[in-house]
């Protein structure tokens, strides 16, 4: 997701608010809170808070997964550390062989954690877990970003071997995420981070789904976001087929990794919301519009673990964010249907779901 994506300022008499991209909303305004009769909730490990930077991406999709292994009965809480860590330190290689010309980044969209897990593996959350900070969030990935770019800049400068600076890269980690286990110990079971994670997921169990119609449907399409870096693809298809996959993954205890806009002004972490106005015309039409003029934006990620209605009716998507529990849902969203039929970007869900 893009950093410092901000597209609308909502004043009001009570607080400020500024939406940024995939940060945490600092928000907090007292609201009533609004009456829900809870359709289906699933299995999911509790809210983090991904602190500072733009790591929705990974919290999201390991959400997703999470729910997905609950629901077989096989519980398990990953660590978004570890693919943080091996994110950076891939990109450092990276970015000093090419010369300075790859980014160093904390985005990414959700098939990228797909991508980290199948290339590196994974690891339960108490094997290994952010380094807190004073004020309870996470370390943050950006100051971690560009602190890995300013070593890789400093080897390609001195036009030397990236293996010199990457005991400072280690260091840097250690110090910030804490010293990286080399054995997983579960149950009674030891694993290489590569095995616990083939074990829990295989990259290939799921599928990026997206709707816009300057692609061809039922076509996979290199979708053009700033933070598709590496050129995922992503399976195109009208958005009414597409909500209605995600109705029914949810319905069947899947999870689902929702990507899109969250700059509009009836999203609200604090009130735990993210409502719009039904739309009376083609929505797809609206949705093309709208991602052509840039309202609507590659914002966030979140997984979608729930679903529920509102006094009258009204179909909402229970969201599991990432910016901690400091709702009055304990970190939960809500979103309707409409909202995610005219917002979303993207949504990756499990084979077994697409039809």
């Amino acid at each position: 997701m893009s950093h410092y994506n901000i597209k609308h300022a909502v004043l009001t008499m009570i607080a400020v608010m500024t939406i940024v991209a995939c940060r945490r909303n600092n928000e907090n305004v007292a609201v009533k809170t609004p009456i829900f009769t809870i359709e289906t909730l699933n299995g999911h490990t509790p809210v983090k808070d991904q602190g500072h930077g733009g790591t929705c991406w990974i919290h999201a999709m390991l959400a997703a997964i999470e729910t997905d292994r609950i629901m077989k009965g096989d519980s398990v809480n990953l660590s978004p550390a570890f693919s943080v860590r091996r994110m950076l330190e891939e990109q450092y290689l990276r970015n000093v062989l090419c010369h300075g010309r790859s980014k160093v980044t904390d985005s990414g969209t959700a098939p990228d954690l797909l991508r980290l897990l199948a290339y590196y593996g994974t690891m339960p959350y108490d094997s290994y877990y952010h380094t807190a900070t004073d004020d309870g969030r996470l370390t943050s990935s950006s100051l971690l970003a560009r602190k890995t770019l300013a070593l890789a800049e400093k080897a390609v400068a001195q036009r030397v071997s990236p293996m010199k600076y990457k005991p400072l890269l280690k260091t840097m980690l250690d110090e910030s995420l804490g010293t990286l286990p080399h054995r997983i110990y579960m149950l009674g079971a030891e694993y290489t981070p590569m095995e616990f994670g083939h074990s829990v997921c295989l990259r290939d169990n799921y599928v990026a789904l997206t709707s816009f119609t300057h692609h061809p449907f039922n076509t996979y399409v290199d979708l053009e976001l700033p933070d598709n870096h590496h050129h995922n693809l992503f399976y195109n298809i009208p958005i009414e087929r597409l909500v209605a996959m995600v109705k029914k993954a949810v319905e069947s205890g899947h999870g689902v990794c929702w990507e899109g806009d969250i700059s509009e002004k009836g999203f609200s972490f604090a009130k735990g919301l993210a409502i719009c106005k039904a739309h009376k015309g083609n929505v797809q039409e609206q949705r093309q519009k709208d991602f052509f003029t840039a309202s609507t934006t590659d914002d966030h990620c979140m997984a979608i673990v729930g679903l529920a209605h509102d006094g009258n009716g009204r179909q909402y998507y229970i969201m599991k964010n990432s910016w901690g529990k400091d709702n009055p849902y304990g970190g939960l969203m809500y979103m309707s249907e409409e909202y995610l039929k005219l917002k979303t970007v993207a949504v990756v869900m499990h084979k077994e779901c697409i039809e």
